[in-house]
């Protein structure tokens, strides 16, 4: 039983590893951050118009969640650019990460909320 839960976790923390180095995963502000202003990554809010013009993080660039399939013609970012989501309480920014994942961006990470950028 415990051969089975110790490569479970190792299974888990090299799964981890490997999004951390692809810049892909679940991120926190400070992560975000540095992926954003050191490495370029593109930022992506996929709240509605109606969010974005209330309030944003300086340089992200909005396309909202139910438009984005539609838009990946015209994505601002290269499929191996690194592109930050976040919404309003993640839900969105999630569903976001999905979908670019699908159309073979390979380095996209979910900040979630907003206020996880702090």
């Amino acid at each position: 039983m415990k051969t089975k839960w110790m490569f479970g976790a190792v299974g888990l923390a090299a799964a981890f590893l490997f999004l951390a180095a692809k810049g892909g995963g679940t991120v926190n502000g400070e992560e975000a951050r540095a992926l954003v202003n050191q490495q370029g990554a593109l930022l992506l809010d996929v709240r509605t118009p109606e969010e974005f013009s209330a309030g944003h993080i300086d340089g992200a660039t909005n396309i909202p969640v139910q438009e984005l399939e539609a838009r990946l013609t015209s994505f601002p970012a290269r499929k191996d650019q690194g592109v930050v989501v976040y919404c309003h309480s993640g839900r969105r920014s999630a569903n976001a990460v999905g979908i670019l994942t699908k159309a073979g961006y390979t380095r996209v990470s979910d900040l979630g909320a907003m206020t996880n950028w702090k």
